[in-house]
């Protein structure tokens, strides 16, 4: 059952479940054609890709899981809720569903979630489409070193489960163009975390910000396997958090079509969420450029 807070209007899609590990995942699987897998980071939830959805559903398959811990999903008390471990099963998704060549979209989390299964199947990877995500290890960079010392600790716990911190302050000082941000629209982000137990998994992805180092360092070294997929960065640059990080998108992803908005902020696809929808499909359509 969906629940009653849920806004029909913004989210007019069926919603499905499939179990892993134990629970149930929820995802949306709208349209027919060549599939388009959408990956969403903290504290989002497929939510996020609604104006995507609305916008290739007509051309393409479009499927959109929320992670366990967010969105629709279940939410398993004591779940690591590591990024790697949301990987996994990302891929044991792709694969109760029978996903094959795929056009893979990511942002936030989503990037180190979704791209780690893009390296272990690249031929399975059609296209990919980028919003301000990364891959590599942020340590020895003071804004993220501090970002991740206070607030994956004690004190970051606290905020995250007890006030809420990650969607009510953070993502929110994170929107760029507030008009697109209204109050009905951060109720529907707001309302999966409504109890502290609800947003665990919001703190452990702050907290693996650092603590996960290791396993991004590994993905960065594989890189290559994603220089030859046609790729397109939608990025915006008033984004607090990754705006600095597209150079290294570019110099790793040398062919790809990058559209930097510089009045949009950390995510493209709930600011610019229709015009992202009509690059995406201009990229996804044909050979030539999205714009």
């Amino acid at each position: 059952m969906t629940p009653a807070w849920l806004d029909r209007a913004e989210y007019p899609f069926t919603s499905r479940w499939v179990e892993i590990d134990g629970a149930r995942m929820h995802y949306v699987d709208e349209g027919q054609g060549p599939t388009v897998l959408m990956v969403h980071g903290t504290p989002t939830w497929s939510f996020l890709y609604r104006h995507l959805v609305k916008g290739l559903r007509e051309r393409f398959r479009c499927v959109a899981p929320d992670h366990l811990g967010f969105g629709l999903s279940d939410k398993p008390a004591g779940d690591a809720y590591r990024p790697q471990d949301q990987a996994r099963r990302l891929t044991a998704f792709v694969e109760a569903l029978g996903l094959k060549d795929v056009a893979l979209i990511v942002h936030d989390f989503g990037g180190p979630i979704g791209l780690a299964w893009a390296l272990e199947h690249p031929d399975d990877v059609r296209r990919l489409v980028l919003f301000n995500t990364w891959m590599w290890s942020l340590k020895d960079d003071r804004q993220y070193e501090r970002v991740g010392h206070l607030l994956g600790g004690r004190l970051g716990r606290f905020l995250y489960e007890r006030l809420n911190v990650s969607v009510n302050v953070l993502f929110r000082h994170a929107v760029a163009d507030k008009t697109r941000y209204t109050r009905a629209v951060h109720a529907q982000y707001a309302a999966p975390f409504r109890a502290p137990a609800a947003r665990h998994a919001t703190w452990i992805y702050v907290r693996e910000l650092m603590g996960s180092s290791d396993w991004y360092d590994a993905l960065w070294q594989r890189r290559q396997r994603l220089a030859a997929i046609p790729a397109l960065v939608i990025w915006g640059m008033k984004d607090p958090a990754f705006a600095k990080l597209l150079p290294r998108w570019r110099a790793v992803l040398g062919g790809a079509e990058v559209v930097a908005w510089p009045d949009v902020g950390h995510a493209p696809p709930k600011e610019r969420g229709p015009e992202s929808a009509a690059l995406i499909g201009r990229f996804l359509q044909g050979s030539g450029r999205a714009a």
